[in-house]
C-alpha cells in the first residue's frame, strides 16, 4: 500500500510555504487554529520549521487545543510546561502548567537563557487549577510530533542552504559541490531526512507513543547531521551569527532536546518492543 498526502494536504503545504517565504508570520489569517488532524499538523509544522518561525508554536497550535478544548484564536500567544520532560515554557502572553492530568494557570517567575536567542524560556509558578482529568498523554505526544515535524523542516532548510552554497562557492577553479566528498556528505543528509519522514507521518497516523518517540529520535538525529554538514560546507562563514544559517543551527540545537530528551524517547521505544 502506498501512503501519500491528499491534494488538500499538499495544497496546505504549498500555501504555507509561499506565505512564509514572503516573510509573513500572521498565521491567524490562514486559519491554522482549525488544523487539528495529526497529519495536517505535521504538514503545518514542517513548513514552520523549514522557515524557522519562532514562538510557542507547538504549544499553541498542537498542545493547548487538546488541553483546553477551546479555540485559541484571537487570545494572543500561549505556552505550557510539562514537567519533567518540558520543565520550562517558551515565552508567551499566557502560561499553563500540566502536572499529571491536572491543568493549571501559571505565571512566569524567571526568564532563562536558551541556546537559541530567539527562543526565550521562562520558569513557571503554579496558579489556579483549570481542569482535572485532561488528556495529558495525547497532548504531550502531539507536542513531540509537532517538534519532530519542525526538526524535519529545519533539516530540509539547512540541506537547501548547504547545497546552494556548495554550488556557488568555488575552490581550485571548481564549485565545491563538484567534489565527491562534499556530495557524499550532502547525500547522507538527504538520506537521513528521507528515512525520518515516513516515521513522522506514520506516527501521525497511529499516534502510538512508541511511534511518536521513534519519529522524534530520527528527526533529531537527521536535523543534527544536517546542521553539522551545513556548517562544514559553509566553512568559517557558517559560524557567523548574522548569517542566515545561524537561525537554523540554533533552532535545531534547541529543539533536539525539546519535548523529551533523546534518551527518554529511545527508552520509550525500547520498552514498547
Amino acid at each position: 500500500m502506498r501512503f501519500a498526502l491528499s491534494a488538500e494536504q499538499a495544497d496546505l503545504g504549498a500555501v504555507l510555504c509561499s506565505f512564509l517565504a514572503e516573510g509573513r508570520r500572521d498565521l491567524a489569517v490562514l486559519g491554522v487554529e482549525e488544523v487539528t488532524d495529526p497529519v495536517d499538523l505535521v504538514v503545518l509544522f514542517e513548513e514552520l520549521g523549514h522557515h524557522a518561525v519562532g514562538g510557542p508554536l507547538v504549544e499553541r497550535y498542537a498542545v493547548l487545543p487538546v488541553l483546553l478544548g477551546a479555540d485559541l484564536a484571537g487570545q494572543g500567544t500561549a505556552s505550557v510546561a510539562f514537567p519533567p520532560h518540558v520543565p520550562h515554557a517558551v515565552e508567551a502572553d499566557r502560561y499553563y502548567l500540566v502536572e499529571g492530568t491536572t491543568l493549571s494557570e501559571a505565571r512566569p517567575a524567571a526568564t532563562l537563557p536558551s541556546v537559541d536567542p530567539a527562543r526565550t524560556l521562562v520558569e513557571l509558578v503554579r496558579g489556579p487549577v483549570i481542569a482535572t482529568g485532561v488528556d495529558a498523554a495525547r497532548a504531550f505526544d502531539l507536542g513531540v510530533l509537532a517538534c519532530s515535524a519542525q526538526l524535519l523542516g529545519l533539516g530540509r532548510a539547512m540541506l537547501d542552504l548547504a547545497t546552494g552554497h556548495a554550488k556557488a562557492r568555488a575552490q581550485f577553479g571548481r564549485p565545491i559541490g563538484s567534489f565527491q566528498a562534499v556530495k557524499h556528505h550532502l547525500a547522507n543528509v538527504l538520506i537521513g531526512l528521507e528515512l525520518a519522514r515516513p516515521l513522522v507521518f506514520g506516527a501521525a497516523v497511529t499516534m502510538k507513543p512508541r511511534d511518536v518517540s521513534a519519529a522524534k529520535v530520527a528527526t533529531a538525529e537527521a536535523a543534527w547531521r544536517a546542521a553539522r554538514t551545513a556548517l562544514q560546507v559553509h566553512g568559517a562563514i557558517g559560524y557567523t551569527a548574522e548569517y542566515a544559517l545561524s537561525r537554523f543551527l540554533t533552532r535545531a540545537r534547541a529543539l533536539r532536546g525539546a519535548w523529551g530528551s533523546l534518551s527518554f524517547h529511545r527508552t520509550r521505544v525500547l520498552e514498547a518492543l
